[in-house]
C-alpha cells in the first residue's frame, strides 16, 4: 500500500521513520516538525515532507548534531545556503575532533593506571585507587 502525500497517521510516520510516537511528539515541542492541522473531528495527517524530515533529523543525531544545532540546519534547508550549512558542519567537525583528542588522553591515562595496578604486589595500596584520590 502506498501512501499519498498526506495519509501518514503519527503512527505511520513514527514507524517508517524508525522512532517512537512520543519522539515525534518531541520533536513538534522543540518546534523541529510542524503539528499538521487537524480536521474538524479528524486526526492529523503526516505528508512524506514530514517523514523526511523526522530522517534527517535523525541522521543529523546521528552526525552528532544537537537539537539546537539541527534547528539551524533546518533553517538552511532550501539549499541556497550552502556556506552556512558548511560552517556548522566545520565547527561540528573541530568539535569531533577536540573529543578525540580528549578520549586519546583519557585513554593514555586508563592504559598507564591499568598497568601500574598490574604491576603492584602484596600489601601494596591499589595504585589506580590511590591515583584517583591524590587528584
Amino acid at each position: 500500500m502506498e501512501k499519498t502525500s498526506s495519509s501518514l497517521t503519527i503512527g505511520v510516520l513514527a514507524e517508517a521513520a524508525g522512532v517512537n510516537v512520543e519522539t515525534i511528539r518531541f520533536y513538534q515541542r522543540k518546534g523541529l516538525v510542524p503539528e499538521p492541522e487537524r480536521a474538524y473531528g479528524s486526526i492529523r495527517r503526516y505528508t512524506d515532507a514530514d517523514l523526511g524530515r523526522v530522517r534527517f533529523i535523525k541522521a543529523s543525531q546521528r552526525l552528532g548534531f544537537s537539537l539546537d544545532e539541527i534547528g539551524e540546519l533546518l533553517k538552511l534547508e532550501d539549499g541556497t545556503h550552502c556556506d552556512e550549512a558548511r560552517d556548522l558542519a566545520a565547527h561540528k567537525l573541530r568539535d569531533v575532533r577536540e573529543k578525540l583528542a580528549d578520549l586519546r588522553r583519557i585513554e593514555a591515562a586508563l592504559d598507564q593506571l591499568v598497568a601500574r595496578c598490574g604491576s603492584a604486589r602484596g600489601a601494596v595500596k591499589c595504585p589506580l585507587i590511590a591515583s584517583l584520590q591524590e587528584t
